[in-house]
């Protein structure tokens, strides 16, 4: 199958962008995403050209290292699916695909696709961890976990930080992987110590690195490969005013 690509094309974070118009002839249908860019990559360097940059890893849904916006929509058309994972089977002959990368104040553009993301490795370096010590591992069951809250840390626990929230919010706010951090912690009895320390510092650091407000527009949840709830947003806010009356 023909597939024809804009892909944004950015030399340096304060260079000028455009997009620029490819084609990939022979796309296979069993292709993912990325592999498409490989494709079109390998294109490009045997003509002698710069390849296109962007960001992968594990290529399983799993890291949340690739993340791009795919005509108009964060990770692509294919709900709870990461990029990685979106296969040309899902296009038809001759289509063409948008492609740009995040774009958001607090994730600056790198280079081509590639953004920096490491805003997200601040705020959980603000207190996204259990630091106390809580000495020899206790045995199994030792402390009862209700399944419910259980079942809920595990949805917000599935959060990878691809930052596809971000990118998709009206506002680039980063509540939704802000929340999942705090809400998972927080439904643990392994994180209730610092629950107040840590939603204090986490949402502070959210703030200060530029991540605008939510507004309940929803569009994380929309987007996000994980499917995790903006009733996490609703959790981190009744966790902060707690906090603040510490």
């Amino acid at each position: 199958m023909k597939i024809k690509l804009k892909v944004w094309r950015q030399t340096g974070p304060t260079a000028p962008g455009q997009f620029e118009t490819y084609e990939v002839p022979d796309a296979n249908p069993h292709m993912s995403f990325l592999e498409l860019l490989d494709v079109l990559n390998e294109q490009l360097m045997k003509e002698g050209k710069d390849p296109v940059e962007f960001d992968y890893d594990c290529r399983e849904g799993i890291c949340g290292s690739c993340g791009v916006v795919v005509d108009g929509t964060a990770h692509g058309p294919q709900q709870r699916t990461a990029c990685c994972q979106l296969h040309m089977r899902h296009y038809q002959d001759g289509d063409t695909i948008v492609v740009e990368p995040w774009r958001a104040d607090a994730f600056p553009i790198i280079k081509d696709l590639v953004v920096d993301r490491a805003a997200f490795d601040r705020i959980i370096q603000a207190g996204g961890y259990v630091s106390v010590n809580t000495g020899n591992a206790p045995d199994a069951n030792a402390i009862l976990v209700d399944k419910h809250d259980a079942d809920l840390a595990m949805d917000y626990a599935t959060c990878i930080g691809c930052g596809a929230c971000v990118a998709a919010c009206p506002n680039a706010s980063a509540s939704l992987f802000t929340a999942a951090k705090i809400s998972h912690l927080a439904l643990l009895p392994q994180g209730d110590p610092e629950r107040a320390t840590r939603t204090r510092a986490m949402v502070d650091q959210m703030a200060a690195e530029g991540f605008g407000d939510c507004s309940n527009h929803a569009e994380c949840e929309a987007v996000c490969p994980k499917g995790i709830s903006i009733s996490a947003i609703a959790r981190m806010r009744r966790e902060y005013v707690k906090a603040l009356g510490r």
